[in-house]
């Protein structure tokens, strides 16, 4: 689907949108990162889709969630979940948990994609050019590394948030006229699922010092004990512990002083 065919109203809407990206990270918590940003680029939409401000607070609230991926990617995801929130509201019957599905299910990957693109690949081929530009005296290297270094990703960001809104509008009405949006949503799921089990892993570490000995030599290493049982077990029990209090409503700020405690303590007392 060419942008040229979407409606005038939605082009404004998604350049809107577009503009608003530029906010994503103005508002950063370890809780949410870029959540408070997502959910004001996705307002346009909301309030013209959404009539009563029940349903508009609702899908507020709905993209006010943990989203983080890098920068220059973010728009093509918010166009997604744009095309989601118009089908949403059409149809009565829409699976609404697929839209968060679709967004969690998106952010790692692209954050992959992104980060070797634009960090990896043309950050390093801009400076290079700019380093040689600098090396002879040249003035305009640093004005060529600004410029170079923000083009591409601005291109990618303007058009990708096109490109969402009609991929999404397209294939999203495909998947629902055709009843796979149930599977479209469990698959989403379960992508998600996987990538915030790999940031558990590599995020939330737990060794412990404690190893005890009779006369010098060690009978009982703890941290080896724990990893013969199962590798990474400590973590991921308190990563499930920290799920279950916040399903019970205990606040994240509070819970992330009581873990920022908790690892005072253990390092105090000498146990990790």
């Amino acid at each position: 689907m060419k942008i040229t065919k979407l409606p005038q109203e939605e082009k404004k809407l998604v350049k809107s949108m577009f503009w608003r990206s530029l906010t994503l990270y103005a508002s950063v918590n370890p809780a949410k990162q870029g959540a408070n940003g997502f959910a004001y680029s996705m307002l346009p939409f909301i309030n013209h889709f959404y009539k009563t401000e029940d349903q508009q607070a609702e899908a507020f609230l709905r993209h006010n969630v943990y989203f983080n991926t890098t920068v220059p990617m973010a728009s093509f995801v918010m166009g997604i979940a744009a095309s989601m929130e118009k089908e949403n509201s059409e149809k009565p019957d829409f699976d609404v948990s697929s839209i968060t599905a679709i967004k969690t299910s998106l952010m790692g990957p692209l954050a992959g994609i992104g980060d070797s693109i634009f960090m990896g690949v043309w950050r390093v081929l801009i400076a290079g050019i700019a380093i040689s530009l600098a090396q002879s005296g040249n003035i305009i290297a640093p004005i060529f590394f600004a410029i170079g270094f923000s083009s591409l990703p601005w291109v990618v960001r303007y058009y990708g948030a096109f490109l969402g809104y009609s991929l999404g509008s397209k294939y999203i009405e495909r998947l629902y006229s055709e009843g796979l949006i149930s599977i479209l949503s469990k698959a989403a799921s379960i992508v998600g699922l996987i990538m915030v089990g790999a940031m558990t892993s590599s995020m939330v570490m737990f060794d412990t010092k404690l190893d005890f000995k009779i006369q010098g030599e060690s009978v009982l290493n703890v941290q080896e004990m724990l990893d013969s049982l199962f590798v990474g077990i400590v973590p991921l029990l308190l990563t499930l512990l920290c799920f279950k209090l916040l399903n019970k409503k205990m606040s994240v700020t509070v819970l992330m002083v009581l873990i920022i405690v908790l690892g005072i303590l253990l390092s105090v007392l000498g146990i990790a």
